[in-house]
């Protein structure tokens, strides 16, 4: 029985530096025996099939086999199908009203509590707004990523210390729900 998962990849390929290109990255990971492998955009998402491992050790098979490969460490989380489609289902915010561009998923590696984020002042960010999910934040960026002091601030090393965390915009997350679906698998 295989199952199909989505890796999520951080901090590649921006700005010149940490260069994964996308078919190295797929014949790395069709070299780790996983099937039905394919990339999505260049900013570090592949989807696959595995028979073997959970998300945990397949995210450290990945990590191990980029730094071999590569020369140097990135971060992967890996979500199955069912996760990540009760993730993008759970939306506090009102997804199909607003860009893509204004929500935002930041994915972690495991857990995070309301005491994580006790130091934001909510209030002093409106109308920018985050709300917690399962190994998930929702982040609604009016402006955009790009604008947002409420991004930047919960990106700050000592809200995420101890914890994997990358970001998507809305589009990516429905993409991946789409991708990892049955409806996309091969075998």
């Amino acid at each position: 029985m295989t199952t199909t998962y989505a890796a999520l990849l951080r901090g590649i390929n921006v700005g010149g530096s940490r260069k994964v290109p996308m078919a190295d990255l797929r014949t790395l990971l069709t070299g780790l025996g996983y099937e039905d492998v394919r990339t999505y955009l260049q900013s570090g998402q592949a989807v696959f099939a595995s028979g073997h491992g959970d998300e945990e050790s397949l995210a450290a098979e990945i990590t191990h086999a980029i730094e071999k490969h590569f020369g140097f460490r990135v971060e992967v989380i890996v979500r199955d199908h069912a996760y990540l489609k009760a993730i993008a289902d759970a939306c506090p915010f009102p997804a199909a009203d607003l860009e893509p561009k204004q929500l935002h998923v930041t994915y972690f590696s495991a857990p995070v509590t309301p005491e994580r984020f006790a130091e934001i002042d909510r209030s002093a960010y409106l109308p920018e707004e985050f709300r917690l999910g399962d190994r998930a934040l929702y982040l609604y960026a009016p402006n955009g990523l790009g604008r947002s002091k409420l991004a930047e601030h919960l990106a700050k090393p000592r809200i995420n210390k101890g914890v994997i965390a990358t970001t998507r915009n809305w589009n990516t997350v429905v993409k991946l729900v789409e991708l990892t679906g049955p409806e996309h698998h091969a075998g």
